[in-house]
This record gives structure tokens, sequence and C-alpha cells, in this order.
């Protein structure tokens, strides 16, 4: 079979239909050049070109979507080159009232904006590219802090309720700006369809709805990926929601990656241990890890990656293999 493009390796994979090679991809995050679309964008690209990945998984801080209304955070040497929250927006249930609606060309979104306005410059119709969205409760908990956002959630849900439809309405405007700078969509990041975390009941009164008008703003997408972060996820209930692609911790909590194949109709990502094989593991691991995934899925439906970001610390071998992977099959 010839040698596919990028695009329709993608597509092929989300519809079942023949591939010439499993799609791969592994993003990270890129302190200090988060803070800068110039820098970011650089780093995405070069990572990209070092690599060859099927797609870009455009990945700023998560400050990015909450530091217009004030949010404060700093890098300390999270070895996921993630930052902590130094200031939170959110502390009295009316504050929640307090936000108004954003607009995305403006401050920190403006910024990512022109992010994905010099990716697309860099890697044109070549490699699709798709841009981190955190989901609203995901946004409100880098406004409020996790424990005080489920305080809020259970003893004054009108406040909160008022908060997710300001982040709502100002993230529907951000995708849609995010689509015409040229992402092919959006990474969805969920992070409370946990059972440790929240009930059914919880996500679908709070989650659920919000993340499916985010979704809705991306009808011009061809493109978007479901990440469910953490454990012990509400896979099955969100499994209808119209991506692509799931990516969740595989190897960490359930589904495997054979079971996730039974109950969701496309393209699941995963397969690689990020701290196991990535960071302590040799290139050999790496072949491992990617030998059983193929076996569980058979190639089918299937993305090579990690259940989240590779840490940075990530020896660059192994991250070679992870790439090589797919074409030993």
């Amino acid at each position: 079979m010839s040698e596919m493009r990028k695009r329709d390796r993608l597509q092929a994979a989300f519809n079942g239909s023949t591939v010439d090679r499993p799609p791969v991809a592994l993003w990270r995050h890129w302190p200090g050049d988060d803070q800068r679309a110039e820098d970011l964008a650089a780093a995405q690209v070069a990572f990209q070109r070092r690599y060859d990945f099927d797609f870009i998984k455009v990945t700023p801080s998560s400050c990015y979507c909450v530091a217009d209304w004030g949010a404060e955070t700093v890098y300390v040497g999270n070895t996921e080159g993630t930052r902590e929250y130094r200031r939170y927006v959110v502390r009295r249930p009316e504050d929640w009232s307090g936000l108004s609606v954003l607009d995305p060309r403006q401050g920190a979104l403006g910024r990512q904006v022109r992010c994905l306005e010099l990716i697309s410059r860099q890697v044109g119709d070549e490699v699709p590219f798709i841009q981190t969205v955190f989901n609203p409760l995901s946004i409100a908990k880098n406004l409020a802090s996790d424990e005080r956002l489920r305080v809020h959630l259970r003893r004054h849900p009108a406040a909160l309720r008022v908060g997710l439809e300001t982040i709502t309405e100002t993230t529907i405007r951000f995708v849609r700006e995010a689509i015409r700078a040229g992402a092919a969509g959006i990474f969805l990041a969920v992070q409370h369809a946990q059972y440790g975390l929240l009930s059914e009941d919880e996500y679908r009164a709070f989650g659920r709805s919000h993340d499916l008008r985010i979704l809705e703003a991306t009808e011009r997408a061809w493109f978007n990926l479901l990440h469910l972060h953490g454990d012990q996820v509400m896979f099955d209930l969100l499994a209808d929601y119209p991506v692509q692609v799931i990516n969740w911790h595989d190897r960490e909590t359930p589904p495997t990656l054979r079971d996730a194949l039974t109950r969701f109709p496309g393209a699941i990502c995963g397969g690689l241990r990020r701290i196991d094989t990535l960071v302590r593991g040799r290139p050999e691991h790496v072949q491992a890890d990617a030998a059983d995934a193929l076996r569980q899925t058979g190639g089918h439906r299937f993305i090579l990656g990690t259940g989240c970001v590779t840490p940075i610390v990530s020896p660059t071998s192994n991250i070679r293999a992870a790439r090589r992977a797919v074409e030993v099959t």
C-alpha cells in the first residue's frame, strides 16, 4: 500500500478503513515557551519536524483560558511541564456572577489564536493540528480550585451555573476563532468525569450539556479528540460525544483498548505508559507497549499515543521508538 497523507491516514483510522500504518502522536507541555505565541508555535513545529507525528496537539499552559479573568500561575519545575496556580479568581459563590464573557482576539486567548495562525503558516496542509480546549468544568476548577468548585457545585449550584454559562460562551467564541486560524478541530480535555470526583448525575447536570455546546461550535472541524483525564473515568457516559477520537489513561484505568473498541464507534488513542515506559523505560519497552496495543486493537481504529501528556523528561530515544513502532506491524 502506498504511503498515505497524514489527514487521509487519520480519517481512515476514524472510519475503520484500511491504513498504510496506524497513526501515531505524542504531545507535551512547553514551560516558559507557552507564555508567548511565537515561542510556543516554534516549539510545537520543531517537535513535529523532529519526530514526524501524524498530528500536532497544540499544548498551551492551562492558564491561557483563565488568565484574562485574573488567574495567576507559575512554573516551578513540574516534570509534566504544568504550572501551579497561585491566585484563584473565585472564592465566594457570588464571584461566579462577576465573570464577563471574554474577547477571544484579546489578551491570553488572543495570544493563543496568534500561535495557531503561526503554526498554520508553517505546516500548511501537511500536518493537521488540534487546539487544546479545557471543558467548562475544568476551567471553573482553575478559577476556583478543585475543592471549592465541588463545594459550590453541591451547595451553591445556581451560582456555579451562572459562571459556567459565561465560561461556555467564552470558550465557544475561542473555539470558533481557533478553527478559523486553521485548527482541524479541538482536543477537549475533560477532568471531572471521574467517579472519584463526581457522580454521573452530577456530571450530567454540570458537565455534559456544556461540553456538547463546545463541540457544536466546531461544526467546520473534521478532527475532534476527547481526552478523559484521571482515574475511573465515565467512559460510557461520554462515549456518545460527537468526536472522532477518545483518549484516556488506558494503561492505568479501565477500559482497556480492546474493550473500548466495542464501546465507541470512532478511533481510540493510547497504548503507551507515560512514566514506567516513556520516562523510566528503554526503547525496547516502548516497542513492547506498542506491540501489545496493536495486538489488542489489530491496528484497527487505533492511534498510538499516551494516556496524557508526555513528561518533558522523557528520553528522546523513547520518543523516537514510539514513532518507529508503527512502522513495524
